[in-house]
């Protein structure tokens, strides 16, 4: 029973009535959900564009109370009793993450809204559905930790661990989806986030539980300082004087000869992929990239190369010849990066007839001419394109925002006249860390990101999206330049440290030299490397507690 269980453990004898955590731990039925949807909801206030940090104190700590509150599991002994407290921790998680991912992907709704004649009927499946699906996954940590569990300190590890291995498999199976991981809440942090040139976003799940969890190990001190506090604390101060140190040892240099213009239009996502819009909307690329922005400045002409956003154009330009001829009138010299579609004549056929591919691409554009071309490798599902189609589409399922494209096949590389070899991201692809460079070949020199966050209009997801893109360059130590329709478009150094940017929902251009790459970083030479080797000593120290415990419990029975 709870009560037994906690008793000689949580607390300390005293007649006086439970505390708040010791509430939280004996929670049954509504109240645990409640309580455990209201504690993962809170979580995404340390989320872009909040990034309040210490709520993440209230998330992780109530897990470990909730992961606690497990133990008293109705069962017979043994394995039962385990299984049993592993599946009540489970439920306890899956309210935590639904939560968690209701408060920060809400956001998700407004492409259902962009065309609601065609999509509003799939907005309860974005904004209720899918953290519904996703809270699969905090709840799977939170029983891979009971497994784990035990009494004191170590089991903030065994939290580490089940939710680190969680938030990794949600990155990567079913084509990953590692948006709002847990570890973002550092990445805002100054020095903190720095730890990801060391462990990536998976390693930053795991200090995140660490660090963020601690806390809970309050009430089995009775307020005293405990070993999971001061190795929390000894741990932020190391990461804190680590990203100190690197930030004040890498001082910005730029490459020589290379003056970007970026150029955020801000354009209506309604009106964005209508093909009568077409002329209109080169027209105004073309006259806000040519925009004087000081006194003396002659737009495109201060420029070498100018960067325009993910699919600017409602046409296929290579089967443009005017519009082609137009921008090399307009560019006068300089060279034009773009996202945009590309076509090309597929040499199967399709019951006899051959296909066109239509590829979500960027492409370099110079004296008119198509001269170097990156086509999107990792679509967004439902998004870009319908998983298992064959099966989902006699079922009247369809994708849940216009489109269609095909998969690019690489290599992950862009070449420019006049630019060091870019590492290209087409909106999503910024979001996954350790595949942001293609592992063979020579190391690229910079991050491009085109994106169109016009989809989710004036929300949240735009801040997460660009808050994701900048943990890549720190990553990577690569520098990023990011050209977003209507933000947030910037220039980020190596070290993550954003020199230029432009808000969300204004037009404008950003006239930026191209920061040079610093000294591949340990995560960029080996990714995921260090995130195992960290996963594995969270592991052994939570096993090490568990043992203890056990062998703790075996004594005092055999002494009573």
């Amino acid at each position: 029973m709870a009560q037994q269980f906690l008793t000689g453990t949580f607390f300390d004898g005293s007649r006086t009535g439970p505390t708040l955590p010791q509430r939280i731990i004996l929670a049954e039925g509504w109240t645990r959900r409640a309580i455990a949807f209201a504690a993962g909801a809170v979580g995404a206030l340390a989320l872009a564009p909040i990034d309040f940090a210490p709520a993440m104190f209230v998330t992780m700590s109530v897990s470990a109370w909730l992961v606690d509150g497990a133990a008293a599991a109705r069962g017979e002994s043994g394995c039962a009793f385990l299984a049993a407290s592993m599946r009540r921790a489970a439920g306890a998680g899956w309210w935590l993450g639904f939560g968690y991912f209701l408060a920060g992907l809400w956001w998700l709704g407004a492409a259902m809204l962009v065309e609601p004649d065609q999509f509003a009927w799939a907005l309860p499946l974005a904004v209720i559905g899918a953290p519904a699906v996703l809270a699969l996954f905090p709840a799977l940590g939170f029983a891979l930790s009971r497994a784990l569990w035990s009494a004191g300190s170590a089991r903030i590890f065994a939290l580490a661990a089940g939710l680190g291995a969680s938030e990794f498999l949600r990155g990567h199976i079913f084509t990953g989806f590692p948006w709002n991981d847990f570890g973002m809440a550092l990445a805002a942090v100054p020095y903190l986030d720095q730890a990801a040139a060391l462990v990536g976003l998976h390693g930053l799940d795991i200090l995140a539980v660490i660090l963020f969890a601690a806390p809970a190990t309050l009430v089995d001190g009775r307020r005293r300082l405990t070993p999971a506090i001061a190795a929390a604390l000894v741990l932020a101060l190391g990461l804190a004087g680590f990203g100190a140190l690197r930030l004040a040892s890498g001082k910005t240099e730029y490459v020589e000869g290379v003056k970007l213009r970026l150029m955020q239009p801000d354009l209506p996502q309604d009106a964005k992929f209508k093909p009568e819009n077409g002329p209109a909307i080169l027209r105004r690329y073309l006259e806000l990239s040519d925009r004087a922005v000081a006194p003396g400045r002659s737009g495109v002409a201060d420029a070498t190369h100018l960067i325009w956003p993910e699919s600017a154009f409602p046409f296929i330009l290579s089967r443009d010849p005017e519009a082609l001829a137009l921008i090399a009138a307009t560019m006068r010299g300089a060279t034009l990066v773009t996202g945009a579609a590309r076509a090309e004549e597929d040499p199967r056929r399709d019951n006899g007839k051959r296909r066109t591919k239509i590829f979500n691409s960027i492409l370099a554009i110079e004296s008119g001419r198509i001269v170097a071309a990156y086509d999107k490798m990792h679509l967004v599902p439902f998004g870009e394109y319908l998983p298992l189609a064959g099966l989902l589409s006699p079922l009247g399922v369809t994708q849940l925002v216009p489109g269609t494209w095909d998969e690019g096949t690489g290599p992950r590389r862009l070449v420019a006249p006049g630019l060091p070899p870019a590492a290209p991201l087409v909106c999503y692809e910024a979001i996954f860390p350790g595949e942001a460079v293609e592992p063979a070949g020579a190391r690229p020199q910079w991050l491009l990101n085109v994106t169109n966050d016009g989809w989710f209009g004036a929300t949240s997801g735009p801040y997460q999206h660009f808050a994701q893109a900048r943990l890549r360059a720190i990553e990577e130590g690569l520098p990023l330049v990011r050209v977003a329709n209507t933000g947030i478009s910037a220039v980020v150094d190596p070290h993550g440290r954003v020199l230029d940017r432009l808000p969300l929902g204004v037009d404008g251009v950003i006239d930026a030299r191209l920061p040079r790459p610093a000294d591949a970083p340990p995560f960029a030479v080996h990714p995921f490397r260090w995130t195992s080797t960290l996963w594995f000593f969270t592991i052994i120290f939570a096993l090490i507690g568990r043992f203890r415990g056990l062998a703790g419990l075996t004594a005092h029975r055999a002494d009573a």
